[in-house]
């Protein structure tokens, strides 16, 4: 099945406005924000991602119902085995990481 994953904007590449890195529940990657060119995410910003592209710019509210929903359907390792093949940039994993807050309403 393939589904939006949520991920937080860390930041925004400094040289190339397109590409940014997300944080997904402590995976961190980079992404293609060219299909946001009418609502462009800033750092802290929740994004939908599917398969390296933010597809839309939602809440953290938004974000956690999301992570739960791909809990209850038993699709969070699939989506989280996604977001590590992206095969995009490797970073820093020591850096703090960000995630949605489960349940949280």
């Amino acid at each position: 099945m393939c589904l939006a994953i949520p991920g937080q904007i860390v930041e925004i590449s400094s040289g190339n406005s397109d590409s940014a890195l997300v944080d997904v529940v402590g995976v961190r990657r980079t992404i293609d924000l060219g299909l946001l060119q009418d609502d462009r995410p800033s750092p802290g910003d929740w994004v939908l991602i599917h398969v390296g592209f933010a597809m839309s710019k939602i809440s953290e509210q938004d974000a956690a119902e999301q992570m739960s929903t791909l809990r209850m359907l038993g699709e969070i390792d699939g989506a989280m085995q996604e977001v590590q093949g992206y095969g995009l940039d490797d970073v820093d994993e020591t850096k703090p990481r960000l995630s949605p807050k489960a349940g949280s309403a």
